[in-house]
């Protein structure tokens, strides 16, 4: 933003240096005190260089006005006029630098700020006009002067309000656009009903952390989960029920993995979770806690006591490997933990559970029998 105000300031004090330009060789070709207006030059210029060089110091940030637009316009306004006196009998040319500065007010001024750099300009330029009248005792012409650029600042005044209309209606237009935008992604990447990534966007981000697994500097494991029984709720209880349990079950596995932890709708009651820097022994305790709270949880909104389980496979990804093949050996592990009993987590092949502490008893969640195995 600072190079933006800083390049605005810097075209104002361009465009009054040609303007003064303009008015010296006039002054050389004998219609105005060359002093005068060498004098009119350095003071006009010399306050937009101050105000640019304020503004590209970055000292006016914290101003309501950082660019100082307005004050640059109610400068190069009375400059004109200064000069609408000192020009003599060609004041015509006032008119298009005036003409300049209006164009430059409509362009990055607000409505409010419209009207006040025209009412200043009028009453600048009447005064102007009153000064002319009284060093010339010639009114005709100024009269004439006067209704032209009376004219043309009720004109410009108009046209900049309109500008500026249209300027608020495209910057209206472009937010909403951004934000449908963003909306748009946003449905594009998640499953409409769970709220949870779809398969696709979660396909792509598999492929971001393999790269980065690749580099070494990550690592992944892939959970395929599947809800136990599900046909069953929804032929008992309709799909109504089906939805409010595939919601729960999302809410459920949200409240308990990590934030880094990305849940995705694989399909139907199936669900995929990819768990990033972390190890097996992490894993397995997420999984275990997922698994927990989902036989625990009661379907919100639906018949009292519909409770639900679920089945998981876990496979790690190495280096190197497609991401295809990772999947595939977690939905191995996955169909071996259905049919070792369901409502378990099973590791896919080549992993092995970390060894049980003192304080572990019980049968190990992660074993799958052999012959399960074997049948794969």
């Amino acid at each position: 933003m600072l190079r933006v105000r800083a390049s605005m300031a810097m075209l104002a004090v361009w465009l009054m240096v040609c303007s003064s330009g303009v008015m010296l060789w006039l002054a050389h070709a004998g219609y105005a005190s060359v002093a005068a207006m060498t004098w009119w030059a350095l003071v006009a210029t010399g306050g937009l260089v101050v105000m640019a060089a304020l503004v590209r110091l970055d000292l006016t940030a914290t101003w309501r006005d950082p660019a100082l637009t307005f004050p640059q316009i109610l400068w190069a306004v009375t400059s004109s006029a200064v000069a609408y006196v000192l020009i003599g009998e060609v004041k015509g040319v006032i008119h298009g630098l005036l003409a300049l500065t209006l164009l430059f007010a409509a362009l990055n001024l607000k409505a409010k700020q419209i009207v006040a750099v025209s009412l200043y300009a009028l009453g600048t330029f009447a005064l102007a006009v009153l000064f002319s009248i009284h060093l010339s005792h010639e009114s005709a012409p100024e009269i004439a002067y006067a209704a032209v650029l009376l004219i043309m600042l009720l004109g410009c005044m108009l046209l900049s309000l309109q500008l500026y209309q249209l300027r608020v209606r495209l910057r209206r237009q472009r937010q909403e656009l951004v934000l449908a935008l963003a909306e748009n992604r946003e449905l594009a990447s998640r499953d409409p009903l769970t709220g949870v990534l779809n398969r696709r966007h979660m396909l792509e981000l598999m492929h971001l952390e393999q790269r980065r697994c690749l580099r070494g500097q990550r690592t992944m494991l892939l959970a395929q989960m599947d809800i136990d029984h599900f046909k069953l709720i929804n032929d008992t209880h309709g799909h109504g029920v089906g939805d409010l349990a595939l919601m729960t079950f999302t809410q459920v596995v949200r409240e308990n993995i990590r934030s880094s932890d990305v849940l995705a709708r694989w399909g139907g009651e199936e669900f995929v979770l990819l768990l990033s820097d972390t190890h097996l022994d992490g894993a397995l305790l997420t999984l275990e806690r997922v698994r927990a709270a989902v036989e625990a949880a009661e379907v919100e909104g639906g018949p009292p006591g519909l409770r639900m389980t679920v089945s998981m496979g876990l496979a790690e990804h190495q280096p190197g490997e497609a991401v295809e093949l990772t999947l595939d050996r977690a939905d191995k592990a996955l169909y071996a933990a259905k049919h070792a009993g369901r409502n378990r987590v099973a590791l896919g092949d080549g992993m092995r559970p970390p060894p049980a502490t003192p304080a572990a008893s019980g049968p190990d969640p992660t074993r799958v029998p052999a012959e399960v195995l074997e049948d794969m």
